[in-house]
Formats: structure tokens, sequence, C-alpha cells
């Protein structure tokens, strides 16, 4: 009994790390940073705000469309999903991990 429990433990283990690659590759593939809206003069202009290293940098990105803007939005949420996604399968690693050892 004990033997098809750590089976089924190692099992889960194994597909834990392959669903965390894949949540990793994607947010890779998102890219970084959060869209900022700035009102200069009255009139919205967007930068992308990344960190690098100690710092937030911003880069221009200018007077963008409705499209454009709902785009880089929606990757901003996409990116936050995969991030959750990410912390809890790390959380399950971590416990699959302690299982299977003690």
């Amino acid at each position: 009994m004990a033997r098809v429990i750590r089976h089924v433990l190692h099992e889960e283990l194994v597909n834990s790390r392959r669903m965390q690659r894949r949540y990793a590759q994607a947010l890779r593939g998102l890219g970084r940073g959060s869209l900022v809206r700035k009102l200069i003069g009255g009139h919205p202009y967007y930068y992308l705000a990344a960190r690098e290293g100690a710092r937030v940098r911003f880069r221009y990105l200018g007077k963008l469309s409705v499209p454009e803007r709902q785009e880089r939005l929606a990757k901003h949420r996409k990116r936050g999903q995969y991030r959750r996604l990410l912390r809890e399968v790390k959380q399950q690693i971590r416990f699959l991990e302690r299982s299977l050892c003690g």
C-alpha cells in the first residue's frame, strides 16, 4: 500500500515539475513590465515600467491606441495569472518533495 502511495506522489511530483517549466516558459514569452499612464499637458502618454536590478526603468511608448493598450493590459493580467499558478505549483512541489523524503 505504501508503495502505491509513494508511486502516485512521485508521478504527481513529475507532473508538477513539468507544469512549473511550462508556466515559467509562458512567463518569459509574455515579456516584462507594467503599463503606466502619465498625463502631460492634459494628454495621456504611456510608459513601460520594468525593474532592472534595484531600479525601475521607464521606457516611453507614446500615445497608444485603444487596441494596443488593451493588448498590453491583457498581457499584464495574464502574467499575473501565470505568476500565481507558478507560486502554487512551487508550493505543491515542496509539499510533495517533503512527503516523499519522510
